[in-house]
């Protein structure tokens, strides 16, 4: 199998058509790498939240059962 470039720097040259070669994987990469980015803080943002409810509803539930215990 033959190397479709001699070397790095023609791998970089792309024969002569780099801007549009690298500005291409450049609009590609960026709005995925955006993506993967705002999937992660909305699953953090998301676990937070539960984490937020899941406490409130303790403190709720706490709050309950002492208002029965005193009334007994």
């Amino acid at each position: 199998m033959k190397s479709a470039f001699s070397g790095w720097q023609d791998f970089f040259a792309m024969g002569g058509y780099a801007f549009y070669v690298w500005l291409a994987v450049a609009f590609t990469l960026a709005p995925l790498a955006v993506l993967v980015l705002h999937t992660w803080w909305q699953r953090r943002s998301l676990i937070l939240e539960v984490r937020r409810q899941h406490a409130r509803e303790q403190r709720v539930q706490a709050a309950r059962q002492r208002a029965t215990a005193e009334e007994k």
